[in-house]
């Protein structure tokens, strides 16, 4: 494998752009015997990654790093076939966009855990949480089943006992002694909430930009390997020799470096 020949290329792609995308996007090229894999990804740590297995693909191959701003985004243009691959979520973000767009995403490789945790701007301890404080959790199914989950053990809300804490909704919240409002917005969305409710769920990729970290800024926090980021591809080219090549550059030591440099994950692989 040489390191030396391969290229990495970055698109940047803004939100709401997926109608003109998907009509202009080029398909995967070829030329000079040199495969071109388009990767999507949202923020850094992902998008760190994904250059660095642009540095690790094998002769043959290169990685085009396709910069997109939203979670929803970065799963409909792979579906379309506008992107050959992505790295932005967790097997349970990606088996419920399957279900509700009858998408067939396919999930190759754990590639990092990250550290998920509530934040507070106003109060220093879960402890200090006022009857009546307003919680702001992700809007998506499989994070919501997460943020309640994380409450529910803190001892802060009861889900009923009939239903899996993973797959819980606000509606199967059983008791609420501290009368939480819960306040649901889109991932990329919820450092809006910082500054005005009580806790705020994050993850890590997103909450660094308001200069805080899980381990040092978090109330709560957790680490789940179910919900490793994952490489995803459309099942009909799990098996092709394209994605051999980057399942194997993902899992590269170039790869592990960026990842062992960073706190907030580990490695998966």
């Amino acid at each position: 494998m040489s390191r030396h020949h391969a290229r990495l290329a970055t698109a940047a792609l803004a939100v709401g752009a997926l109608a003109l995308l998907a009509g202009c996007a080029a398909p995967a090229s070829e030329s000079d015997g040199v495969q071109t894999i388009r990767v999507g990804a949202v923020t850094s740590p992902m998008t760190d990654v994904v250059e660095a297995a642009g540095e690790a693909i094998a002769d043959g191959y290169e990685v085009e790093l396709v910069e997109i701003s939203d979670y929803v985004t970065v799963n409909t243009m792979l579906a379309a076939g506008d992107i050959d691959a992505n790295f932005a979520q967790h097997e349970p973000y990606m088996e419920e966009f399957n279900a509700k767009n009858d998408a067939d995403l396919t999930a190759l490789q754990s590639i990092y855990n990250f550290v998920i945790a509530f934040y507070s701007k106003e109060h220093a301890s879960i402890d200090d949480l006022p009857d009546g404080a307003t919680v702001a959790i992700p809007n998506d199914a499989s994070n919501t089943g997460r943020a309640l989950k994380l409450l529910a053990d803190e001892g802060l809300i009861t889900l009923a006992s009939d239903v899996d804490p993973y797959a819980s909704t606000v509606d199967d919240i059983a008791e609420n002694p501290k009368n939480l409002e819960f306040l649901q917005l889109e991932i990329g969305q919820l450092n809006t909430a910082y500054d005005e409710a009580d806790l705020v769920f994050q993850w890590p990729s997103h909450i660094a930009a308001l200069g805080l970290t899980p381990q040092d800024d978090g109330l709560i926090t957790e680490l789940d390997d179910r919900f490793a980021l994952q490489l995803v591809v459309p099942g009909e080219d799990a098996d092709s020799a394209a994605t051999a090549a980057l399942v194997e550059a993902f899992t590269s030591d170039e790869v592990r470096e960026v990842i062992e440099g960073n706190p907030a994950i580990e490695v998966a692989f």
